[in-house]
């Protein structure tokens, strides 16, 4: 019985298996973001709480995604090996599970807001080929299909069979009285009469699931070649890509500077709901401007190389980020100014609100008086001296000093419409987020780490500090809950970047707590209260304990 149970639940995995190699197969030829998994993954994402994906945020990092998807992957697998366990006792019961998962991807891969009808095709052929395999052909742990030759010489089960029952239950068709001693009667085990049947059904067995096993490979293998010719194609169009000098440089950046001042593109953060990196030719893509404005424009890539671009070193942080967190980086970002163009349209009177939108459907709002009141908001179209990284939006992302990202940095942009705040609310705004959203002014000890263990003497302490578009004028240190003593801005090109410091430090031995806290331009110091992300950026001082000796 055991037996035969876990041959049906491997056999209910190994069908899973084929019909989600052959959605992935015709996923990746036709539309990759309508694979199975991807779009029920996006679908989770959407429909998560947000206390459940900043956890999954703060918890995780850049492995959520991965971590989703094979949870995904390990629930699939589950509800397979219990299609199989109910296939064996009800051949109708098990195509619920096929007809089950292949609804679920359907409904999610048309229900995604990039979506096209095309993309039910992957879904429903995977879970045609599921339920074919469980009804049509006897595979282990399984009842032979109707109307088969197997079925008619082994009405008991393919299962019976295959688990060495078959002598027996062609002893019960053929009868004990029907089969001469010594002359290979099915009592015998000989293999002659049922005893054939049985035979023939257990390498019949065998060779379907061979098959089934050898097909899946093969929609597999298939799969991934597909996806590594458009990864390469895409490559090649990212390296085709020559970016040309800006029209208007960035400043120098002053002598005096700290190493890091600049993030490692390798190393600049990433925080976005893509399950898979949209990778686009850069030669098909275009951008529509359109919505509130007197002339709708559409712009491709070469048209925009020819827009004047402009250089710029700007510090971009996510909301997602914890006091003291990792989601923050300054780059040198080059790209097309924004405010040039949406004049050019002709914005109609009433309109307050550009939404952007990806290629993977995402939507970021913007307050349009943002985007014109002379900050360096721009099409970034490159980072660090070379083409957008694709994890990083290539060919385009829009980028707005001083606006988190989630209201004015959208990846993959391929539309731009002007309309009202009272007309449209974006992704994060529909989850309660803040519909405007400045940065913060925030602070960070980034030397010595945490828990630190340190020889008594002068210490260096080390960090930066950020509040984009307005600056930073002071940031000040405070030692064991003491009074607050201003430490040393090092030198920047622009108030849209972070700011290094440090403060010399006497360390006396034994444990001790270092504060800090940073003033903005304006004259507003960070606020002590923390507070989380949710809905509008983190608050509060980051506090490190470290121990000297």
């Amino acid at each position: 019985m055991i037996r035969r149970t876990l041959a049906a639940a491997g056999t209910g995995l190994l069908v899973a298996a084929a019909g989600v190699a052959v959605a992935e197969l015709l996923a990746t030829a036709v539309r990759p973001q309508s694979a199975p998994l991807v779009a029920v993954g996006g679908t989770v994402v959407d429909g998560a709480p947000t206390p459940v994906k900043e956890w999954a945020v703060r918890t995780f990092g850049t492995y959520d995604k991965p971590l989703l998807l094979g949870g995904i992957g390990l629930a699939l697998a589950l509800l397979a090996a219990l299609t199989g366990i109910a296939a064996r006792r009800r051949p109708a019961l098990g195509l619920l599970g096929p007809a089950v998962l292949g609804l679920a991807g359907v409904g999610a891969a048309l229900t995604r807001p990039d979506a096209r009808p095309i993309d039910a095709l992957p879904s429903l052929a995977g879970a045609a080929v599921a339920a074919g395999l469980l009804r049509r052909l006897p595979l282990p742990g399984l009842p032979a299909a109707p109307n088969t030759p197997d079925a008619a010489a082994d009405p008991v089960g393919v299962g019976r069979a295959a688990s060495g029952g078959g002598a027996a239950g062609s002893a019960r068709v053929g009868g004990p009285e029907r089969c001469a001693p010594g002359r290979g009667g099915p009592g015998a085990g000989g293999s002659g009469g049922s005893g054939s049947a049985g035979g023939t059904t257990r390498r019949t067995v065998v060779r379907n699931a061979t098959l089934v096993a050898a097909g899946t490979v093969f929609a597999g293998a298939g799969a991934a070649v597909l996806r590594r010719l458009n990864v390469a194609d895409a490559a090649r169009s990212r390296e085709s890509v020559r970016l040309p000098a800006p029209a208007s440089p960035a400043r120098p950046v002053p002598a005096g500077v700290a190493p890091g001042f600049r993030t490692p593109t390798g190393e600049f953060y990433r925080v976005d709901t893509a399950l898979t990196v949209p990778r686009l030719d850069v030669d098909a893509w275009r951008l529509r401007l359109h919505g509130l404005v007197a002339r709708p424009v559409e712009v491709s890539f070469a048209e925009l190389l020819d827009r004047g671009l402009i250089e710029r070193d700007v510090t971009l942080s996510c909301v997602s980020n914890e006091v003291g967190g990792p989601y923050v980086g300054t780059a040198r970002w080059l790209g097309a100014p924004l405010a040039p163009l949406l004049r050019a349209a002709g914005i109609r009177a009433g309109a307050d609100q550009l939404v952007a939108r990806s290629d993977e459907g995402m939507t970021i709002g913007t307050p349009i008086e943002t985007l014109l009141d002379g900050r360096d908001a721009m099409l970034a179209l490159g980072m660090n001296g070379a083409p957008l990284p694709f994890e990083h939006g290539f060919p385009v992302r829009m980028l707005t000093p001083g606006l988190y990202g989630y209201a004015g940095a959208c990846k993959w942009v391929t539309e731009l419409e002007v309309t009202t705040f009272d007309a449209f609310d974006a992704y994060w705004v529909r989850r309660g987020w803040a519909r405007e959203a400045p940065v913060k002014t925030a602070s960070r000890i980034d030397r010595p780490a945490p828990f630190a263990r340190l020889p008594a003497g002068p210490v260096t302490v080390a960090g930066v500090a950020w509040a984009q578009h307005r600056g930073i004028a002071a940031v000040e240190v405070s030692v064991d809950g003491g009074p607050w003593r201003a430490a040393e801005l090092l030198p920047t090109a622009s108030t849209d970047t972070w700011v290094q410091w440090r403060y010399a430090w006497p360390a006396p031995a034994g444990p001790h707590t270092l504060r800090v806290r940073a003033t903005d331009g304006t004259g507003a110091t960070q606020p002590e209260r923390r507070r989380p992300p949710f809905p509008d950026g983190a608050t509060g001082h980051h506090t490190i304990t470290l121990t000297v000796r």
